[in-house]
This record gives C-alpha cells, sequence and structure tokens, in this order.
C-alpha cells in the first residue's frame, strides 16, 4: 500500500521516515519529495509498505502524531491519475 505522509519537518530524513514505518512492518520503499530547484524537501512524501494490514496499523497509529517536532498527517495515497492525451 502507498501512504501519503504530509506536515513533514523540512529536516527529516528518508530513513527517519522509513524507521517511523518499520516499527509496523515491512517498508519496500520510502522517499521525501523535494524541490527540483532547491533540493528542499517539500515538506511531504510517500512510505510504499507489502502488507495493506501493516500499513492501515502504521496509518491508524503515526496519523497526528509527533516526528521531528511536527504533527504528521498519515494516510492512504490517491491513486495517481493517468496523463492526458495520451493513449
Amino acid at each position: 500500500m502507498n501512504i501519503f505522509v504530509a506536515r513533514l519537518n523540512f529536516k527529516t530524513r528518508r530513513e527517519e521516515l522509513e524507521a517511523a514505518f518499520a516499527k509496523f512492518g515491512e517498508v519496500t520503499s520510502a522517499k521525501i519529495v523535494k524541490d527540483r530547484e532547491t533540493g528542499r524537501s517539500k515538506g511531504f512524501g510517500f512510505v510504499e509498505m507489502a502488507n495493506d494490514e501493516e500499513a492501515n496499523k502504521a496509518i491508524a497509529a503515526l496519523n497526528e502524531t509527533e516526528l521531528d517536532g511536527r504533527t504528521i498527517v498519515v494516510k492512504p495515497a490517491n491513486p495517481k491519475a493517468p496523463a492526458e492525451g495520451g493513449q
């Protein structure tokens, strides 16, 4: 399951994000979205977990909790919309 994580501290690293979710199960990937121009965090990211049950437990446990001094928002990610015009 792909999980959206918002309100991240701009100093939070991918490894710290991954570690927070790894307490609940196998994390297959963790990514913090960065600005292309500056390389600075945009304050949100995505975590992919192999097991949906573990992912749901992580969402329930981590939503509205503190990570690196910020209260984070954790919820299932919306599927990426297909690109316009391509067939």
